[in-house]
């Protein structure tokens, strides 16, 4: 059976992705899921359990999200496919394409535009067959400051940030953040949306301001290296520059035009991919104007 979810079921799917996905007890997830998905301005996320004898042996939720086109006064609403689990001993049995067929369905019917999201190689296949479309890679770039840093940092990034008192609290740059004006669809970048997004402590994100404009980041390890995540970015790449050498990072990646001068990490960007709800999702990546917080995990 699938039911909606709600509030009083979130303690159960925090323990059920602890023993599908590794969310360890000592780190606070409950927390953050609860944040990012009744916390969120653009609404409280969709959420479905599949249930077998009176026991949830799975759950999806999808985060709601608001977009923009250039010129466009109204938003487009749309969901980014997110966080999803099956109990080990019920894996292999379809519950994943039976909880996203009906969310499909549910947000269809609710009017919900599109979605979007970055699965990684092997949830891939399954979202295609569920009639998903590969838009192409998130174009990255980066700025090195210890090259030979690297050699390791094809491995995933830490989940957690690294704590810093580089840059300033978030909420500093935040107005000049709300100025983006971009040239294809993009996130919705009102104050409200960069409070939350970025608000989160134990996430460690910080602003950078400077003279020549202002950053998101934060500081995550991925194998031996340390990584500067730029998740916003207004301003000329000066910004990005001095923000590398301010943060003690070996080195820097930002998605979007962000990174002038910065090399292309062709490996290191996700393949996006959408699917149609209510209305028709773009079909190219290069349709979206997308910085790294649209699409890291978090």
């Amino acid at each position: 059976m699938i039911r909606d979810a709600d509030e009083a079921d979130i303690a159960t799917v925090v323990t059920l992705a602890g023993a599908a996905l590794g969310w360890r007890s000592d780190e606070p997830n409950e927390a953050l899921f609860r944040w990012k998905h009744l916390d969120n301005p653009a609404g409280v996320s969709p959420m479905w359990v599949a249930q077998i004898d009176g026991e949830v042996v799975g759950f999806r939720t999808f985060l709601r999200w608001r977009f923009r086109r250039p010129g466009d006064v109204e938003a487009v609403d749309a969901v980014r496919a997110v966080d999803t689990a099956t109990h080990p001993d019920h894996q292999g049995r379809g519950v994943f394409s039976m909880l996203t067929r009906h969310a499909v369905a549910a947000l269809t019917d609710g009017g919900t535009g599109f979605v979007f999201n970055t699965p990684n190689a092997q949830s891939r296949p399954g979202y295609l067959k569920m009639g998903w479309v590969e838009a192409g890679s998130v174009p990255i770039r980066a700025r090195l400051r210890r090259p030979w840093r690297l050699r390791g940092a094809r491995k995933s990034a830490d989940k957690w940030s690294l704590p810093t008192a580089s840059g300033s609290p978030v909420e500093v740059v935040v107005p000049g953040l709300t100025t983006v004006r971009e040239r294809g669809i993009a996130t919705e970048r009102s104050g409200d949306y960069l409070a939350w997004r970025y608000g989160f402590e134990p996430l460690h994100y910080r602003g950078f301001d400077h003279d020549e404009g202002q950053a998101v980041f934060r500081l995550r390890r991925r194998g031996g290296a340390t990584e500067c995540t730029v998740c916003e970015h207004v301003g000329s790449g000066a910004v990005l520059a001095e923000l590398l050498r301010h943060s003690g990072a070996d080195y820097l990646v930002a998605a979007r035009s962000g990174v002038s001068g910065g090399l292309p990490v062709p490996w290191a960007g996700p393949m996006l991919t959408t699917r149609d709800l209510a209305e028709s999702a773009p079909k190219s990546v290069a349709d979206f104007a997308f910085a790294l917080g649209d699409i890291e995990l978090f």
